[in-house]
């Protein structure tokens, strides 16, 4: 039968067996997902500078069936999680970064509340495109460490960064004096 994770097929047809994934997966089966991260990584250290990020897990759970008692619109729930491997934007060292994402997605040209919308191109979808795509929108644009005290560039002998001052922080001020 197969990985049903990796299997095209139509959401009414998962929804009416009422599919039940559980995702444990390397980074490695997801393309888009393991192209975001080696593109990140090898821009500051070569073609192989984490040798095991493409063995971190993937896990999540997917579940389909019908967004409607109607049984007309299929919709899927679940969740991913993955911890992979970014580089700091503000000290340029990679760090691990958790992704977690909720997924509650609607197929075909309803919408119900409190779902997204997901449209397919040729009314059929694979499970794994779902959260190949989930989780690298859930990169963050500039990926930086969580904590002051973690990264490098806000550490310089123990003190902490001078908070940063910005051209409009008076601004306020200085428009209610104008009156």
């Amino acid at each position: 039968m197969g990985n049903p994770l990796q299997q095209r097929r139509t959401p009414q047809e998962l929804a009416a067996v009422g599919q039940v994934i559980e995702i444990k997966n390397k980074v490695s089966d997801f393309e888009r997902l393991g192209e975001a991260i080696a593109r990140d990584l090898r821009a500051l250290h070569g073609d192989n500078p984490l040798p095991a990020w493409r063995d971190s897990l993937v896990c999540g759970r997917l579940n389909f069936g019908f967004a409607d008692a109607q049984g007309k619109l299929p919709a899927v729930r679940g969740h991913a999680a993955v911890d992979v491997w970014a580089v700091c934007q503000r000290c340029l060292r990679p760090f691990s970064l958790p992704l977690r994402v909720e997924l509650r997605l609607m197929f075909g040209d309803v919408a119900a509340d409190g779902y997204e919308h997901w449209e397919l191109d040729d009314g059929t979808l694979c499970p794994a495109d779902l959260v190949d795509e989930a989780l690298v929108m859930a990169l963050p644009f500039a990926a930086m460490h969580d904590a002051d005290n973690d990264c490098v560039a806000l550490t310089v002998a123990g003190e902490k960064p001078a908070p940063m001052k910005t051209p409009f922080a008076n601004l306020k001020t200085q428009m209610g004096k104008e009156n």
